[in-house]
């Protein structure tokens, strides 16, 4: 069957429905949340300038521990245009500017599968903040050079592991190629990033709404082989991280091209993460553990909340929409609790406690993790932008929306 690759001239806009229940602790503790990150974003800064430090060791942050691969030094940048459009400092904005300006290079880095993280975060908002063109060029430059990792055979983005390597992190990062695609009217972007979503949907989403983190294919042929797990409990558990990856992702492909089989699979995810979490809202690190030493992995809830929120924008039935803006209030209300934010703990260096790096391999584990604090913060902004508004009509600027299959 011959694929439509057609991407949206414009993203599908977000209208999120009436009826949403805003938890009473939600707008005090995002404040406080706000409050936390403009003290230890900045202090961060200023005791390791031009440092980007992944994770914390006994929560402070670790410069010298080992790193499995280099994707997160656009979080940081994206904190701090986050919080300089928040609070109109000027030392903020230039501090914005210049991290962003010490990742440019990577544009043309061939070497990971992560560029959405690095320049989405940074480039992309100073683009938004500016208008100026120039801010968007390394954006759709690092779209076109992520597309070069392409598998014609198997129709996927090799992971930065092995030739043969999907990973679901990837549908986090393929954005960066949809917006080059949209920007650039270049249908081969188009084709790599629709067909890459639509390997993962079929070998890394299971039946039930879990993720597998990683799928193994022959590079001969480019048949699929085996799912198995890099950071996961099992190869047939679902990593929480993996997991909220796809939420966002699925969520954002739709949005790019209105497909509405990345709208369901988006839609199943999240409702596996309900159906496996319940009123925890936290996850762990794998529901397949069991009795986990550490009952939370708080990066993977705060990606998983910015995910279910953007569904319940592009969801059309009130119902459904609404259940999935109360839970990621909800998530984000516990996560702005002292159980998790560090606001009383000032020697504690990071933003959000309780999560994890990589508990296989030991690092980061039970710490605060850069990106944790990066879509925490994005989460809450994307609410506090939504002002609650009303939805618009989504179907009627779906242009190539595809049925929901049987």
């Amino acid at each position: 069957m011959s694929e439509n690759h057609t991407v949206l001239d414009q993203m599908l806009p977000l209208g999120h429905p009436a009826g949403i229940t805003v938890p009473d602790g939600f707008a005090p503790g995002a404040q406080l949340a706000w409050q936390t990150a403009e003290a230890k974003v900045p202090a961060l800064v200023q005791a390791h300038p031009d440092a980007f430090p992944l994770y914390t060791t006994g929560g402070r942050w670790d410069l010298s521990g080992e790193t499995w691969t280099n994707w997160c030094e656009g979080f940081l940048g994206g904190q701090l245009w986050m919080l300089a459009a928040r609070t109109g400092r000027g030392d903020l904005r230039g501090l914005a500017e210049h991290y962003s300006r010490l990742i440019e290079r990577r544009q043309h880095d061939r070497d990971v599968h992560d560029l959405g993280f690095l320049f989405w975060s940074t480039w992309r908002r100073w683009h938004e903040a500016t208008g100026d063109e120039a801010y968007d060029a390394p954006v759709v430059q690092a779209g076109r050079t992520m597309a070069l990792r392409f598998n014609e055979e198997g129709r996927f983005l090799r992971s930065f592991l092995a030739p043969d390597s999907l990973f679901v992190d990837i549908m986090m990062n393929v954005g960066v190629i949809f917006h080059a695609a949209q920007r650039t009217g270049d249908q081969q972007l188009a084709r790599i990033a629709v067909e890459h979503c639509l390997t993962s949907r079929r070998h890394l989403i299971r039946g039930d709404g879990s993720a597998s983190h990683e799928a193994i294919f022959d590079l001969a042929t480019g048949a699929f082989l085996r799912q198995t797990t890099q950071q996961g409990y099992s190869d047939d558990g679902s990593w929480a991280r993996g997991l909220g990856w796809a939420i966002h992702g699925f969520g954002t492909a739709y949005r790019y091209t209105g497909d509405r089989r990345f709208l369901s699979t988006a839609q199943a995810c999240a409702d596996f993460y309900i159906e496996q979490t319940g009123d925890a809202l936290i996850c762990p690190n794998d529901w397949a553990e069991p009795n986990p030493a550490l009952p939370y992995e708080s990066s993977a809830a705060a990606i998983a909340a910015g995910g279910m929120w953007q569904l319940a924008g592009l969801v059309q039935q009130q119902a459904t929409a609404t259940g999935y803006a109360n839970y990621a209030l909800r998530i984000l209300t516990r996560l702005c609790q002292d159980a998790f934010l560090s606001h009383q703990e000032p020697e504690w260096e990071g933003l959000l406690k309780h999560a994890s790096y990589h508990e296989g391999k030991g690092l980061g584990v039970d710490e605060s993790v850069m990106w944790g604090d990066y879509w925490f913060l994005d989460a809450l902004e994307q609410v506090e932008k939504s002002n609650l508004s009303p939805r618009p009509s989504i179907q009627a600027q779906a242009t190539a929306q595809r049925p929901a299959p049987a």
